[in-house]
């Protein structure tokens, strides 16, 4: 998208899906060939009042979708070395897990697709969602790339040992524990180094402009997850994760590469529902989300909406793992669809797999 600007000059504007395609340029014809909509243009969404009940997605379907598709690229690496005695280096290894990183993260946006037409959007009685800008065709089409590759290069390079086979680092039944911690901690501590930058985005005059462009989306759709200036892009692929890193490992917990996996496998689901707006009641996953509902301390996909819809320069709910950093720092706003009295835990919604 390029560097941030004093006077922003991107624009929200998306009516090109109404042109006719002889007016589209390659990347909206990219995006149609693939069927790369988050919400389908042409196909009406349901609409409820916010007072209307709101359903629940079941923890556990969303804990086996994210333990499925992390498990894929595992299952691959390990057959291979089993099978040809042979280790996978670190950029094949970058290659497959790059690959199986954004393959997921797509196919997750496909099947909320699915449950977004079916169940409607947050604020959907005021405002519709946003749809991909007429100039913002090739960004939305490459973010989710960029994402992957840049995430994975820093892991492997950081983490990876070729000498070590998924099987061999997992079967150390002694390790367990360890890591069941750093998968506990890891969103936390993520979001604690997010929670600082982004609200020094919002709050510190000269950095709102590296954080501006993500917010012209007042609507966003899953699609809109990696929708920013380079700066914000660099800060949250390398900067932030570099941090996380650097965190567990002063305290003697460094991250295998995984364990990373794993870890990551978490961030991107939160990250790819978070921005969805589908108006079911989704608590962001995690082993501890237990915990973190008894200290009121869970996010909701509604917290980050809210966030979206409403702030600008000061805003609250700054947190995108969870809202433990927002309750500590007084900047945790109160839902309004999915507040407790509004949500029929009874009508649950499971996350798909396919």
């Amino acid at each position: 998208m390029g560097w941030a600007k004093e006077h922003n000059s991107h624009s929200m504007t998306s009516d090109w899906t109404s042109q006719h395609r002889s007016q589209w340029n390659l990347y909206q014809l990219l995006i149609d060939w693939n069927g790369f909509y988050p919400i389908i243009p042409w196909k009406a969404l349901p609409v409820h009042l916010k007072t209307d009940k709101m359903p629940y997605m079941s923890p556990i379907s969303q804990h086996l979708f994210i333990i499925f598709y992390a498990t894929v690229p595992l299952a691959l690496h390990q057959a291979y070395s089993s099978l040809t005695g042979l280790t996978v280096g670190k950029f094949s290894s970058f290659l497959l897990y790059g690959w199986a990183y954004l393959i997921t993260a797509v196919r997750e946006m496909l099947l909320l697709r699915r449950l977004i037409h079916k169940y409607g959007c947050l604020d959907g009685d005021v405002h519709g969602r946003d749809g991909i800008p007429n100039t913002g065709a090739r960004k939305v089409l490459f973010g989710p790339t960029k994402t992957a590759f840049f995430r994975l290069a820093l892991a492997v390079f950081i983490t990876y040992d070729s000498d070590t086979s998924p099987l061999e680092a997992m079967t150390d039944v002694s390790c367990w524990p360890v890591s069941f911690v750093k998968l506990c901690l890891y969103g936390i501590t993520l979001d604690l180094w997010f929670y600082v930058y982004h609200r020094a985005c919002h709050e510190i005059p000269f950095m709102w402009k590296y954080h501006r462009t993500h917010h012209l989306s007042k609507h966003p759709t899953a699609a809109m997850a990696a929708w920013a200036d380079d700066e914000q892009e660099v800060t949250e692929l390398v900067i932030i994760p570099l941090l996380t890193f650097a965190t567990f490992w002063s305290v003697g917990l460094p991250l295998g590469f995984y364990e990373w996996w794993i870890c990551s496998e978490y961030v991107v689901f939160s990250e790819v529902i978070g921005h969805s707006g589908i108006r079911v009641h989704v608590i962001i996953p995690s082993p501890i989300s237990w915990l973190l509902r008894l200290c009121d301390a869970e996010l909701a996909i509604e917290d980050h909406d809210l966030h979206h819809r409403f702030g600008w320069r000061k805003s609250f709910n700054y947190g995108k793992q969870t809202t433990m950093w927002d309750k500590i720092f007084s900047s945790k706003s109160p839902r309004l669809e999915s507040r407790e009295t509004n949500v029929d835990y009874e009508d649950i919604v499971w996350m798909p797999i396919f």
